[in-house]
């Protein structure tokens, strides 16, 4: 695809838009119960009031508190803040005889860019993005920064988006709806070029909201992606740029055949979401019926029902209350069951509870922490996850990892020579859910080498000695400079072997090994 015109690109983004628009009703909803916050379904641009409430219409909050809860477990599992949580190896390509050298490098390559991203606020951004991939679908912009900031990750709320896939389901062509102050375009975009005619709509007010379309969209013939902005009319080409590498990391918890956006758990507990916030809405207006009470009047020429005030509550006038004449003033019977609400209500959470993940393996208010009762709890998030762990592994971290190398590459804070495509350089997570998976396999491992140590010498053939610890190191995450090369090694067995040959010498001779001479310091 060659560069688009700006108004080839704005019939894209509509086309784009126009598809997203099926998916709003249902998107709505779970903001609106689950993330009111982050909700831009009920107004953008001038009908978002800032500091309007967002929760009129939301009487429950387990939702709120569950996705919370989902995202920073989640987050812990498979991203822990100010922590490595995955790790640069080498590929099938590296030769086997310097793999070890080569992994010393990658670990300082990654020791720079965690500390990157501990600088650029890299966590703050995973812990919406996290948020908003409860729902369904996620969104990061990943953009080189300033001195302050080397690499500015940004959370796009998925209302702003709308993209296009292209081969085997992949994201290729991202359209994002923007609005910015005319004063700040110059230096948010120092490529911008702003026409003369533009320039004079905004002569009289420059902190006018102008309305922007930005289109990312690959290019097959040259393998780069193309970066347009352009005004809302489709009329001028603003920003311009040609990048050799996609900026957008965009997710799908779940996704289903033939669509493009993905579906999370709070859609999966949506109707239960719903009912719940009925339930509790019907009771909180039973319980203010309970607390004010509603009454029936007799309109008997003696009570006048319109001079009658009871506050709070209700009179209702009635030709009689029971009998020839009854009573002037009776209370009106209310129906409902408190128990069976409550009822309801406990299935409805509990229910809620379970689809997000919202569960303790012992109860919560145990103090002490065991490594066994972490790694447990490790064990059944990664159960519950099940493929999403890994759509969130090859849509989130993969693209995270090498958009943020390749970044570092372009402004020269490393040069990384080899390629991170799986071959030259494949990332391994690192994070407490993936060694709770390593730890598994080391287990396996060990027990494996007891059985075979009991079998005696001939146990022993079934093992490759040099390369057993080697894996063991690699599944724990052992860092590269504390181990040994293939090199080092053969050199410290031969220095070994020449010591042992030399004592054995001496001890035939029966005198005693010479002793090593004393450096003077």
């Amino acid at each position: 695809m060659t560069k688009l015109k700006p108004s080839e690109v704005k019939k894209r983004y509509e086309n784009a838009s126009r598809h997203k628009d099926n998916w709003r009703s249902i998107y709505e909803d779970a903001y609106r119960y689950a993330l009111p916050m982050r909700n831009l379904y009920d107004g953008y641009g001038e009908a978002n009031v800032p500091g309007q409430d967002k929760m009129a219409r939301v009487f429950d909050s387990t939702a709120i508190q569950s996705t919370q809860k989902f995202a920073n477990r989640l987050q812990s599992g498979v991203f822990p803040p100010q922590r490595e949580w995955c790790r640069l190896m080498p590929g099938d390509e590296i030769p086997e005889e310097r793999e070890v050298e080569v992994q010393r490098i990658l670990d300082d390559y990654s020791t720079k860019m965690f500390a990157v991203m501990r600088q650029s606020q890299f966590d703050m951004s995973m812990g919406e993005f996290l948020l908003e991939l409860a729902i369904g679908t996620a969104v990061m912009l990943i953009q080189p920064g300033d001195e302050v900031q080397p690499i500015r990750y940004t959370c796009i709320p998925t209302f702003l988006i709308c993209f296009e896939e292209g081969p085997f389901g992949k994201v290729e062509n991202v359209y994002r709806k923007m609005k910015r102050p005319f004063n700040v375009l110059e230096q948010e975009f120092p490529d911008i070029k702003i026409s003369q005619a533009m320039r004079s709509r905004y002569q009289s007010d420059d902190t006018e909201i102008v309305d922007l379309i930005e289109g990312t969209y690959y290019d097959k013939l040259t393998g780069n992606y193309h970066y347009q902005i352009i005004d809302e009319m489709g009329r001028d080409e603003l920003v311009y740029r040609n990048l050799k590498s996609f900026p957008w990391v965009i997710a799908r918890y779940m996704k289903a055949s033939q669509e493009r956006y993905g579906r999370g758990p709070v859609l999966t507990a949506l109707p239960d979401i719903r009912s719940l916030n009925k339930v509790k809405e019907l009771i909180l207006k039973s319980s203010s019926l309970s607390i004010g009470g509603v009454y029936t009047a007799s309109d008997d020429g003696v009570l006048n029902p319109s001079t009658v005030r009871i506050v709070p509550g209700a009179i209702i006038p009635v030709a009689r209350n029971g009998g020839p004449q009854g009573e002037s003033l009776k209370p009106l019977p209310r129906p409902g069951d408190t128990q069976l609400s409550q009822l309801v209500t406990g299935d409805l959470v509990a229910s809620i509870k379970g689809i997000l993940m919202d569960e303790s393996l012992p109860p919560d208010t145990m103090s002490a922490r065991s490594a066994l009762e972490i790694q447990e709890r490790m064990k059944q998030l990664s159960q519950n996850l099940g493929a999403s762990y890994g759509r969130l592994i090859n849509e989130t971290m993969i693209p995270v990892v090498k958009r943020t190398l390749e970044v570092m590459n372009d402004v020269g804070m490393i040069e990384l020579p080899l390629k991170v495509n799986g071959l030259q350089v494949k990332i391994a997570p690192t994070a407490p859910l993936a060694m709770a998976q390593n730890m598994s396999k080391v287990e396996e491992t060990l027990n494996f080498m007891q059985i075979t140590s009991q079998m005696g010498p001939q146990g022993q053939v079934f093992l490759k000695q040099d390369k057993l610890i080697d894996y063991i190191a690699d599944q724990m995450g052992v860092p590269a400079e504390l181990r040994t090369t293939p090199e080092e090694r053969e050199q410290l067995m031969q220095q070994a072997m020449e010591v042992a040959q030399q004592q054995g010498l001496m001890n035939e001779q029966g005198q005693p090994a010479e002793q090593p001479a004393e450096v003077n310091q």
